[in-house]
């Protein structure tokens, strides 16, 4: 029997019960904490039916007992990381934060996953960061004249609960963000929008590069390769329309299917995100059992 790494997860909202059933099913990892605020939210009782143990204290549950996880996944909000961040790097945990905080390491494990288990403390962006990040390096990395890269994710609105409407503005600067520092471009920009449409939408992204005579087999070549290696992990995503050159610029898009786990399929923007943070958790517990 493989030996198991202990999560904890912090935050219950779906972003949490997500996390906590694709975690469950993993051989390398258990929850051995699902903590948040509130006995009685729907995601504690979900997990409460799994036979999950909880607690309602939120980060003290860990001052409390530190040997209760081996890592933690923080999937509360951008203000609250910024407190238990600190707390979590002296109890020496390596996190795991969900949240557009920008204190960790940025981490797209398709881009530097393994170099990430190495650090404290990774910041896994956004979910548009996770889905369009990687298109923007992979076009980089064949492209250096890249000038600007801009990333527009359109989600289902059923799928943006409170934590993601509260960081909406940290949303677009932490994607900026990491565009810049995956790629060569000199400027870039973020748009999220919440499509209210019924039945609710998957989840679209759409990159436009403005690149000097950019070498277009090249450019699809390293795409198509990006997009195979996300898809091991995220076996929702989808390259929609490949790199297309019109009126000097690429255009690319890609979507984002869920897998159903907690959340409707429709809510891509969510799976991406909980698949990435499973995936480094997996990578590390590997490293740590070997």
């Amino acid at each position: 029997m493989i030996k198991k790494l202990k999560v904890a997860i912090i935050g219950t909202g779906n972003i949490g019960s997500d996390l906590l059933v694709k975690i469950q099913r993993n051989p390398y990892l258990e929850c051995s904490r699902f903590i948040g605020r509130n006995l009685n939210s729907k995601g504690m009782q979900f997990a409460k039916e799994l036979g999950v143990k909880l607690s309602d204290k939120s980060i003290q549950a860990i001052i409390e007992d530190p040997d209760c996880c081996d890592i933690v996944i923080d999937a509360t909000s951008a203000n609250v990381h910024k407190i238990n961040a600190p707390i979590l790097k002296d109890l020496g945990k390596f996190t795991i934060d969900l949240t557009p905080s920008q204190i960790g390491v940025m981490c797209v494990p398709a881009i530097n996953g393994d170099e990430c288990t190495e650090m404290a403390n990774i910041n896994l962006i956004t979910c548009g960061g996770q889905a369009t990040v990687p298109i923007a390096y992979a076009i980089s990395r064949v492209s250096p004249s890249v000038k600007y890269h801009e990333m527009v994710s359109v989600i289902a609105s059923k799928s943006a609960g409170p934590g993601t409407r509260e960081n909406i503005d940290e949303f677009t600067q932490t994607t900026k963000k990491a565009l810049l520092k995956f790629s060569n471009a000199n400027e870039a920009k973020a748009i999220i929008t919440l499509n209210p449409a019924a039945p609710p939408i998957s989840m679209h992204n759409t990159l436009y590069s403005v690149i000097e005579d950019p070498n277009m087999d090249k450019i699809r070549e390293s795409v198509n390769d990006m997009v195979e290696q996300i898809q091991e992990y995220v076996r929702g995503y989808k390259l929609t329309v490949e790199p297309t050159y019109e009126h000097g610029r690429i255009v690319t898009m890609v979507t984002v299917k869920g897998l159903g786990d907690y959340l409707p399929p429709y809510s891509g923007n969510l799976d991406i995100i909980t698949c990435a943070a499973v995936n480094m958790a997996e990578r590390y517990a590997k490293k740590k059992l070997q």
